[in-house]
């Protein structure tokens, strides 16, 4: 009995030790008499994320300059888990969670609204954001989403938006030449993402152009805000209707030496240039009396950083 219980658990162990090389190898085959019978792969999972971290020359949202001096590293995560998908008017929809958070090794505004002292000095900003996406007729997709800014060492007050996303893929209509042109609007619920000091709304539109040459990608992002009510306002607290313009372009290298049960990684650099309307320009320079924020119209923003996909 013990001995057949020893070769029980050794069939066990080494079934449960083979799952993983199961599922990176794909489909495999077991003896059927003298055929070989494939077993069908396994059905695609419903939960798909990513998880990263950048390092850029200047962390800048919106239009608004937040840091531009010494390390600023910004690493992210995100999950979405697929709650329906169908062939007719609406293709899909899916649940989003995301965390998002800015490092910055010279700890601008640290402890600017509790005025004390903070242990998590160099920690600036964490985000939280649930949405949804919504896949319709085809090529269109809109997510509702509905974020949470936080400030771990008390840079600024805890700010929330909820905002409302359209995308088009129009890669049926362009092929290579495709826009993907996209609109998104925020309302700012509590507190601010733009500049003034009465909660707006903010509206940005966009296109991101991209093309593939093998194992690299390079994509062209143009995209533009602009606020009302108080999203954006001036130095005498006069509303702007222009925020900010931005256009730039990412290089994408996909690392394929990665097995693919770990997932799809990448690594991307990038330059965007920023044209900053006059309130938040404005506003730039009166945060911090033009010493990090200098208050220029025109921004320059280099970034680097690694991505997993699953």
């Amino acid at each position: 009995m013990k001995n057949r219980t020893t070769k029980t658990l050794r069939i066990l162990a080494a079934g449960i030790l083979a799952i993983p090389a199961i599922a990176c190898a794909g489909p495999v085959a077991v003896m059927s008499g003298k055929d070989k019978v494939p077993i069908e792969k396994c059905k695609e999972s419903c939960i798909s994320g990513s998880i990263g971290i950048d390092v850029v020359s200047m962390y800048i949202s919106h239009g608004v300059v937040y840091e531009n001096q010494s390390a600023i590293i910004q690493p992210y995560g995100s999950l979405s888990f697929q709650l329906q998908e169908g062939e007719g008017a609406l293709n899909g929809v899916s649940l989003d969670i995301g965390w998002w958070n800015s490092f910055h090794s010279r700890h601008t505004d640290a402890g600017a609204v509790s005025g004390g002292a903070q242990t998590t000095r160099a920690w600036f900003e964490t985000d939280f954001s649930i949405g949804l996406t919504v896949a319709f007729l085809k090529n269109f997709s809109f997510s509702p989403t509905y974020t949470f800014y936080l400030s771990p060492n008390d840079a600024f007050e805890t700010a929330q938006t909820l905002s409302f996303k359209l995308s088009y893929d129009d890669t049926d209509l362009l092929g290579a030449l495709a826009l993907h042109p996209w609109v998104n609007v925020w309302w700012e619920v509590e507190n601010k993402i733009g500049t003034g000091s009465d909660e707006g709304f903010l509206y940005e539109f966009g296109i991101a152009p991209s093309r593939a040459f093998g194992d690299f990608e390079v994509s062209l992002p143009i995209s533009a805000g602009f606020g009302s009510s108080g999203g954006y306002t001036n130095a005498a607290g006069g509303d702007e209707t222009y925020g900010y313009f931005t256009a730039g372009v990412n290089l994408t290298y996909a690392l394929k030496c990665i097995p693919e049960c770990y997932g799809d990684w990448s690594l991307h650099a990038g330059y965007s240039y920023f044209n900053l309307g006059d309130g938040t320009r404005d506003y730039n320079t009166a945060a911090t009396g033009g010493s990090v924020r200098d208050g220029s119209s025109s921004e320059h923003v280099f970034s680097g950083g690694l991505t997993v996909e699953f």
